[in-house]
């Protein structure tokens, strides 16, 4: 049953890419200590938590991991920066297969409710309350290239150099690595003099809707992609309410939303 559970959560697929990067588990040279894990199954209860949107406590007997060990592996992986390191994988993938639409890079923010920790701060759009704000830029059919997350009361347009500096050099089908699209779109929260000078420096035309001038709405065309990549995201139950008080694993969970966004893609053109 446990095989059966982390063969449905975790598929072969996508196995392929995670077994490599996880770290290794170094047996202590005197004897003794903690037994190797089934990684598999531990990996799958994780993505089953940031599925379900469970707390680690009520994870199902069914994966054979003790809900400690669960989250103790979470937290080992975290900190390895592994979650990183597999969305880039599968984005080479779909690089590979000039799956990745670089024409435009397009970028958009949403709040949730925070319990508690850090990386929270007053909502301003929900009457004061904590809340965390995830950030999203995603390439010009959706798929998340970058993601971040900060307090509610954080300004939407502070995010977008990072973001864009943290779009990871991605395999092509042909020629070398690439991290930058043609275009950025964003809508007028994102307008700046600073933004537009920083984004032509880097060879990015700005397409940001102008405040008192032009309408969002002309960007409709566009946005309901990235709209969509939140969509996405917010299908991972873990994401529409922060209960980590540590704001590294909030964004771990993310960052693994972004990665089975993506590996779906890859998935069906396997298929």
């Amino acid at each position: 049953m446990c095989a059966d559970l982390s063969q449905r959560m975790v598929p072969d697929g996508l196995w392929e890419l995670v077994a490599p990067l996880l770290p290794s588990f170094n047996s202590r040279p005197q004897g003794g200590g903690t037994a190797p894990l089934d990684e598999r199954a531990v990996f799958a209860a994780v993505v089953y938590v940031l599925t379900s949107g469970c707390a680690w406590r009520y994870l199902p007997e069914t994966f054979g991991v003790s809900p400690a060990t669960a989250h103790r592996r979470f937290t080992a992986w975290t900190e390895a920066g592994l979650w990183r390191r597999l969305h880039r994988a599968v984005l080479d993938e779909l690089g590979a297969r000039g799956e990745i639409d670089w024409t435009s890079a397009i970028v958009d923010a949403a709040s949730v409710r925070a319990k508690r920790g850090s990386l929270t701060g007053p909502n301003p759009v929900d009457r004061g309350k904590r809340g965390s704000k995830l950030h999203v830029l995603s390439e010009a059919q959706g798929l998340p290239l970058a993601v971040a997350v900060s307090g509610a009361n954080m300004h939407d347009s502070l995010a977008l150099k990072p973001l864009i500096r943290g779009i990871p050099a991605i395999r092509s089908r042909r020629g070398p690595r690439r991290r930058r699209p043609v275009k950025l779109r964003a809508d007028k929260a994102y307008f700046s003099a600073d933004h537009l000078s920083w984004l032509r420096e880097r060879g990015l035309v700005p397409r940001i809707a102008r405040p008192g001038i032009e309408s969002g709405e002309r960007l409709g065309r566009h946005r309901w992609k990235i709209e969509r990549s939140i969509a996405w995201l917010f299908g991972y139950r873990r994401l529409t309410v922060r209960y980590e008080r540590k704001g590294s694993h909030f964004l771990a969970f993310l960052g693994l939303a972004a990665v089975l966004t993506c590996y779906k893609k890859l998935a069906k053109l396997t298929t």
